[in-house]
């Protein structure tokens, strides 16, 4: 009986990376996953489904060029403005043979932007004092 393997090479295809890419977008909660080899393009995979089987973009590509991981919003292509993470995928040697991506659910709340919005809502609706009073019940609002 033969057993099937799967192998991520730097000339992998779409088709070769869509079960272990589909397997790691299920582990994420369906987040979506993007990923491609040195050689060839990849696959793009979001809502359970392959949306892809060409797919290749910026951050992956500069991902392959620099071998380094990426957390960034990529200013073009279909994940424009949203944050992402990449990161290579390293061959013995430390070469990068492929990237995998997916969209970045924790960098999508900056939590230092999220605190000064929420500073600036609290000044806009209660003034400069505290809101509620220290006197007052946290449902006392003004």
């Amino acid at each position: 009986m033969a057993m099937e393997q799967y192998v991520i090479s730097a000339s992998s295809t779409a088709h070769d990376l869509a079960p272990i890419m589909m397997c790691i977008h299920d582990l994420l909660n369906r987040l979506p996953i993007t990923a491609r080899s040195r050689d060839q393009p990849g696959i793009r995979i979001e809502n359970g489904k392959v949306i892809d089987q060409a797919y290749t973009g910026p951050i992956l590509e500069e991902v392959l060029a620099e071998n380094t991981v990426k957390r960034i919003r990529p200013p073009t292509g279909p994940y424009r403005g949203i944050p992402v993470v990449v990161a290579p995928v390293r061959d013995g040697s430390g070469e990068a043979i492929g990237a995998i991506g997916v969209v970045d659910a924790t960098g999508i709340f900056d939590l230092a932007e999220f605190m000064e919005q929420s500073a600036g809502i609290r000044r806009q609706v209660c003034g400069e004092d505290p809101c509620p009073l220290p006197t007052e019940t946290p449902a006392a609002k003004r």
